[in-house]
C-alpha cells in the first residue's frame, strides 16, 4: 500500500509556486472563429460522408443525410414560430428524433434546454413558467397544461422516427398558451444551449452555454480520444445531464455514429459491457457510480473500446491491469461546459488514495484560492475557480451571474473572469488537482471545522475499505457527531470498527474521527446518481430507534427473503422497509437496481436482469423468483 506525502490530508508539501495552472492554448484567431460554427462542422460530413450511418439504435441505422433530412422537417416545421435566441424544452430520451430535434434547433439559431423524457409535470410547470419556455418538443401525453389547453394553446405533431429503445410514440411542438411573462429571463446572445443545474435552495439554476466554448471543448476531446470517422460514440448519459451533449456533438462533428443503448444497460453492468461489444463502442462515457459497477468486474473482451470517461461524482476506484481500455476521470461543472480537468487513471498499483480529477482541458484555466479570494500556494487547500475558453456565458439570472463570475485574482492571466465552483480542491507541485469535497460539506465539530470527504479519504486509506461515507447526526443539545459508513473490499476480511477509527486517528483530528462505524453492502444514491447522505442518516436513526424490529406482514420468512430484505434496505436506506414493498415505489433507481443485483449475484450466484428485478409485485417475490433461479442452476449443475 502506496501513501505519498500529497495523499494524505493536511501533509501536501507547500510549493513556493502559486496554484495555477494552464491548459494548452486553443490556437489562433481564425481557428476559433471556425471552431465556434458547430453546425458547419457537422455538416462537412452530411457533405462528404452522407451514407455514414450517424445514428444506430439496435438493428435500426439512420444515416447523416436521413438525420440532416429529419432536421430540416423540424427546423421548416417551427420556423415563423420559434425565433433565433428562444428556449426550445426538449423532453425527448436518448434517440433518432432527439438528435435531429438538436441539430433542427441549431439550424434556426434556437437553443436547446434538454429536460429529460419524463420531467414530471410539476417541475415542468415550474421551470417553463420562470424561464419562459415558449415551445416544448415530446410525447403530447406529458406535457404541462400551459401547453395543452386554454386560448393560443396549440400542438404541432413533428414526424420522427418512433422505432428504437428508448424512442416516443409521437412527438410534437407544443407552444404555450399567452405570452412568455415580461419577468422571464433571456438567453444570452450567442446561447447554444441551456442546462438545468442543481442550486443551494433546490430551485434549478439555468446555464447558458456559447458556441465558442462547445466548439473548444470537442477540438480538445476529439484530440484527446483521437476520434475519427467510424468511430461509435456512446449516447448513453441522461438527456437532463449535459454530458450528453458531449457525446451528441461529438460523434457528429467527428463523422462518427452515435450508438443508442437499451435502457437496461442504465441498471445492469453485465448487459452494459454487452452492448459495448455488440455496437462496438470505442468512445464511451459513464457517471461515476456505474462505472465502479463495472471496473469491480472481471474486465470482458472489448477490443473496440478505446477510451472510458468517468465523471459526475468523486471516482474511488482505479482499473484493474486486465482492463484495455483508457480509463479518464473527468471533472467539471455546467458552468463551464462539461469538461475542465481530466486525469488518465492508470491500473490500480496499491494505491489507496482517489485519483486526482487532473489537470486542465485546452483552454482552460484554473486556480485555488483561500476564502478572501486569493491563490494559495502549490499544496494548500482552497476554492476551485475556472476562466478561460471553457467559461458558460453565465447563467439566465444576471445577478446570480455576477454573484459566481467575478473577475481573476491577482496572478491569474489569460481569462477576465472566472467561475467560483464552491468545491474544495488542492494543486499538488506537479500541477495536478485533488478533488477533496464541497466547501458546504464542512462542518464544525466541538468548533472544529471538518470536511467530510476528508474523514472518507481517512477510512478509505484502509486495505479492507473499499469506500466510505460520512454524514452529520445532530444530538440532543444541538451537538454534532459523525457517522461513517464503510463497504467493505468484495471477497476480504471485514475489518473491526475499532480498528478503523484506530487508524482513522493517524489522519485526522481528534474532533474529527467518527464515533460509529456502520458497515454496508452498497450506498443508497440520489437521482443524479451520487452518495445520498440523508438516506444513510435516516438508516442509521431508524436502526437506532429500533424501526428495524422484525415482525409483520413485512418480516421475512427466510434466509432469501433476509438477504434481499437486507440489501435493499442498506440500498435505499430505509430500515422499516418490509418483503411486503415494492423496491422501486420505495425509491429504487437505476444505479441502486445495478447494485442490487451484484448483491444478488455475489451472494447467492444467481445474476438476474434488470426489468426481472422491476416486474416484481414486492420484495418476497423477489427473493422467490432468486430461489428458484438458484434451483434451477443447481439441477443444471452450474
Amino acid at each position: 500500500m502506496s501513501t505519498s506525502a500529497h495523499e494524505r490530508p493536511g501533509s501536501s508539501p507547500q510549493d513556493d509556486r502559486l496554484s495555477i495552472a494552464y491548459g494548452a492554448a486553443p490556437g489562433t484567431p481564425a481557428e476559433a472563429a471556425d471552431r465556434s460554427d458547430i453546425l458547419a462542422r457537422y455538416e462537412h460530413w452530411v457533405r462528404g460522408t452522407p451514407d455514414a450511418p450517424a445514428v444506430e439504435d439496435g438493428e435500426l441505422s439512420w444515416s447523416y443525410a436521413e438525420v440532416d433530412a429529419l432536421a430540416h422537417v423540424v427546423a421548416e416545421s417551427l420556423r415563423g414560430r420559434v425565433s433565433p435566441g428562444d428556449l426550445v424544452g426538449v423532453c425527448l430520451d436518448r434517440s433518432a428524433a432527439l438528435v435531429a430535434v438538436a441539430v433542427g434547433l441549431a439550424r434556426l439559431g434556437a437553443v436547446y434546454l434538454p429536460l429529460g423524457p419524463r420531467p414530471g409535470e410539476h417541475r415542468l410547470t415550474a421551470v417553463t413558467e420562470r424561464l419562459g419556455v415558449a415551445c416544448l418538443v415530446g410525447d403530447p401525453a406529458l406535457l404541462p397544461t400551459a401547453y395543452r389547453t386554454g386560448a393560443g394553446a396549440n400542438t404541432m405533431s413533428l414526424p420522427l422516427p418512433s422505432e428504437g429503445a428508448n424512442a416516443a410514440g409521437s412527438v410534437v411542438a407544443a407552444f404555450r398558451a399567452g405570452p412568455v411573462t415580461a419577468t422571464a429571463p433571456t438567453a444570452p446572445p450567442g446561447t447554444f444551449y441551456a442546462v438545468l443545474t442543481s442550486g443551494s435552495t433546490g430551485t434549478p439554476k439555468a446555464v447558458a452555454v456559447g458556441r465558442p466554448s462547445l466548439g473548444s471543448l470537442l477540438d480538445w476531446y476529439h484530440a484527446y480520444t483521437g476520434a475519427r470517422p467510424g468511430d461509435r460514440h456512446s449516447l448513453l448519459i441522461g438527456v437532463s445531464f449535459d454530458p450528453h451533449l458531449k457525446e451528441l456533438w461529438a460523434a457528429l462533428t467527428s463523422g462518427g455514429t452515435l450508438s443508442v443503448p437499451p435502457e437496461e444497460v442504465r441498471w445492469d453492468p453485465d448487459a452494459l459491457t454487452g452492448w459495448w461489444r455488440r455496437a462496438r463502442v470505442s468512445v464511451a462515457i459513464l457517471p461515476t457510480p456505474l462505472a465502479e459497477t463495472v471496473l469491480e468486474r472481471p474486465w470482458p473482451e472489448l477490443p473496440d473500446l478505446r477510451h472510458l470517461v468517468v465523471g459526475g461524482d468523486r471516482l474511488r476506484r482505479r482499473p484493474a491491469p486486465q482492463v484495455t481500455a483508457r480509463v479518464h476521470n473527468a471533472y467539471g461543472p455546467a458552468e463551464a461546459t462539461v469538461v475542465t480537468t481530466v486525469h488518465h487513471v492508470g491500473a490500480d498499483d496499491g494505491d489507496t488514495a482517489p485519483p486526482p480529477i487532473g489537470t486542465p482541458v485546452d483552454g482552460a484555466v484554473v486556480c485555488v484560492t483561500d476564502e478572501a479570494g486569493r491563490v494559495v500556494p502549490r499544496g494548500e487547500a482552497g476554492e476551485l475557480r475556472i476562466g478561460g475558453d471553457v467559461l458558460s456565458l453565465g447563467y439566465l439570472d444576471a445577478d446570480l451571474t455576477a454573484a459566481r463570475f467575478v473577475a481573476p485574482p491577482d496572478g491569474v492571466t489569460g481569462t477576465d473572469r472566472v467561475y467560483r465552483t464552491g468545491d474544495r480542491v488542492r494543486m499538488r507541485p506537479d500541477g495536478v488537482l485533488d478533488f477533496l469535497g464541497r466547501l458546504d460539506d464542512q462542518v464544525k465539530v466541538s468548533g472544529v471545522r471538518v470536511e467530510l470527504a476528508e474523514v472518507e479519504a481517512a477510512f478509505e486509506h484502509h486495505p479492507g475499505v473499499r469506500r466510505s461515507a460520512v454524514a452529520v447526526r445532530t444530538v440532543t443539545g444541538g451537538a454534532t457527531r459523525l457517522v461513517a459508513f464503510v463497504l467493505p473490499v468484495p471477497g476480504a476480511p471485514v475489518p473491526a470498527a475499532d480498528e478503523l477509527i484506530r487508524e482513522a486517528r493517524g489522519w485526522l483530528p481528534e474532533q474529527a474521527v467518527p464515533a460509529v462505524v456502520r458497515f454496508l453492502d452498497s450506498f443508497p444514491l440520489d437521482a443524479n446518481g451520487k452518495v445520498d447522505r440523508a438516506a444513510l442518516l435516516a438508516a442509521e436513526e431508524a436502526a437506532a430507534d429500533g424501526a428495524a424490529a422484525p415482525g409483520g406482514d413485512g418480516a421475512p420468512q427466510s434466509p432469501t427473503e433476509e438477504l434481499v430484505l437486507r440489501l435493499c434496505r442498506d440500498l435505499l436506506g430505509s430500515q422499516a422497509l418490509g418483503t411486503g414493498d415494492n423496491f422501486a415505489a420505495a425509491g429504487g433507481n437505476s444505479l441502486s437496481t445495478a447494485r442490487l443485483l451484484t448483491g444478488i449475484e455475489e451472494h447467492c450466484g444467481v445474476r438476474l436482469r434488470a426489468p426481472e428485478v422491476l416486474r416484481q409485485p414486492d420484495l418476497r417475490a423477489l427473493a422467490a423468483l432468486v430461489d428458484t433461479r438458484r434451483a434451477a442452476a443447481d439441477l443444471a449443475g452450474v
